[in-house]
């Protein structure tokens, strides 16, 4: 026992002078004020990494979407401080909420902001200064990129439901986007403070000169500084976003030079990653989290071997890879187009569906915008069928409509839509796109629809209807004008 004792005592020593064992690796989470350009105060949530050492961590910065405060990524940003190690940082934009200053429509101090709040996460939370990414829904995925044309710093960059091109997502075709329009300045009023630059704009709109906003535009569009953009790029964008489509999207994917994801699924605007921002499951933030992963953490899980193009159909399948966006399309089939007339301009069955709400439902449900085609008003939409589809077919790529059209007034708003009909008429809405017209003269209008992904099922075909009155966009027909269309018209369809 004597001898016993001595040794207990040491090993009793030996546990007390012991470096404490190291905890499980976790997180915790504070509630800061950081200053954003000029000075302006931004409230952030931040999540550090618990039981990891003490850096330097990568680094992630998100700011809010339009209308939403700093607790949009909460989740998301626990599940990659805790299963990552990451230090994120989710802040609340300035001009809305608990943030200072005024909403600007993502200019210079927003874009800006992105940097001051690296600058803290660097010296305030223990961020690594050279694994720098950047991410977002929305007006924070449009501030992702922005911010890597402009600072070096960031790596990466998850931009999800984000617009590239600001005119051509809310000014199609010199047709206003008007759902999408007054949405964003009811949520701007609601929970922000307007700023010179959105009350200018909206004074413009509301007096029918939304064409005076276009000068906002390029300053405020990544697709202007896409030469500038070094980091690797992730972008996730729904087929129906009503705010922000997917043409622009595909435009400037393909512009950028550097390493790049591309992932187009169902559903309308920020409703395919809606669930993975609350940390539940979602396949799109789990591409996130590997994107940052690689290139942020040097992790080899295989991203950078995948095919970078993935795409969805929009009316339901599993995802499909490609090298690029062009390859989406295998071939193309071109389909003529008779003569036809509008003889009066009023509204008909043929509709592109309510922003937000259709999308959701054809995302979630499957449930698309339909149509009678035989119930389509003839007096007043021109309808063009294709012949039947024996066997299954995928559109793939950007559907184009070549018009020859002659307008019976001066200022004349067309809207194309393509349906799959089936035997008894019945069509679901594929895709759209609107055009304005200005003169009475005869032009050819090549208008390209917005892309899509889409299963035609066997004995189905498609149709396009063209008519002049859509309650999504502020067109300009004059109601009792016509238009007339050439004999040389068609219809391209990409196929997969």
């Amino acid at each position: 026992m004597r001898r016993s004792l001595p040794l207990l005592l040491a090993a009793l020593l030996a546990l007390l002078l012991a470096p404490p064992a190291q905890a499980a690796p976790g997180f915790r989470t504070s509630y800061e004020t950081i200053p954003g350009a000029g000075g302006t105060p931004l409230r952030a949530v931040v999540v550090e990494p618990t039981g990891r050492g003490g850096g330097p961590f990568p680094l992630i910065v998100l700011p809010s979407s339009w209308g939403l405060p700093n607790l949009e990524y909460v989740g998301a940003a626990a599940k990659l401080a805790h299963e990552s190690g990451y230090v994120v940082i989710s802040y609340t934009s300035r001009g809305f909420h608990d943030s200072g200053g005024e909403i600007d429509v993502a200019g210079p101090d927003t874009v800006a902001d992105v940097s001051r709040v690296i600058d803290w996460g660097v010296a305030e939370a223990a961020g690594d200064p050279a694994r720098v990414g950047v991410g977002g829904i929305s007006y924070g995925a449009g501030q992702a990129l922005l911010a890597a044309a402009a600072d070096p710093r960031v790596k990466a960059v998850a931009a999800l439901s984000t617009w590239t091109d600001l005119a051509r997502s809310l000014y199609p075709n010199e047709t206003v986007s008007a759902q999408g329009v007054e949405l964003l300045l009811a949520a701007g009023h609601l929970t922000g403070r307007p700023g010179p630059v959105l009350r200018e704009a909206e004074t413009a709109y509301r007096r029918g000169r939304f064409a005076d906003v276009l000068p906002i535009s390029p300053p405020r569009s990544p697709a202007t500084r896409v030469s500038s953009i070094k980091a690797a790029v992730l972008i996730g964008n729904a087929w129906n976003d009503g705010l922000f489509p997917p043409g622009q999207v595909t435009d400037f994917f393909t512009a950028l030079t550097g390493p790049k994801r591309l992932m187009l699924s169902p559903g309308d605007h920020a409703t395919a990653e809606l669930f993975g921002a609350a940390g539940l499951p979602n396949e799109i933030w789990e591409s996130v989290g590997r994107w940052f992963d690689h290139h942020l953490k040097g992790v080899a899980n295989g991203v950078d071997r995948e095919q970078p193009v993935q795409l969805k159909p929009a009316n339901g399948g599993a995802w499909r890879g490609h090298p690029t966006w062009a390859a989406a399309t295998a071939r193309t089939e071109v389909a003529p187009l008779a003569a036809d007339r509008i003889g009066a301009v009023r509204p008909t069955l043929a509709e592109s569906g309510t922003v937000l709400l259709s999308g959701a439902l054809q995302g979630f449900f499957r449930i698309p915008v339909g149509v009678s085609t035989p119930l389509v008003d003839r007096g007043a939409a021109a309808v063009w069928r294709t012949p039947v589809r024996w066997q299954p077919v995928t559109v793939s790529g950007t559907p184009r409509a070549r018009l020859t059209v002659t307008p019976g007034a001066t200022a004349t708003t067309l809207y194309a839509y393509l349906y799959e009909v089936n035997p008894l008429g019945l069509g679901a809405l594929v895709t759209h796109k609107p055009v304005t017209l200005a003169g009475t003269g005869t032009r050819v209008v090549d208008l390209a629809l917005e892309p899509v992904v889409w299963q035609v099922g066997a004995g189905n075909r498609l149709v396009l209807v063209v008519d002049a009155v859509d309650a999504r966009y502020g067109g300009t027909s004059t109601p009792g004008a016509s238009v007339a269309f050439g004999a040389d018209s068609s219809l391209s369809v990409p196929l997969g």
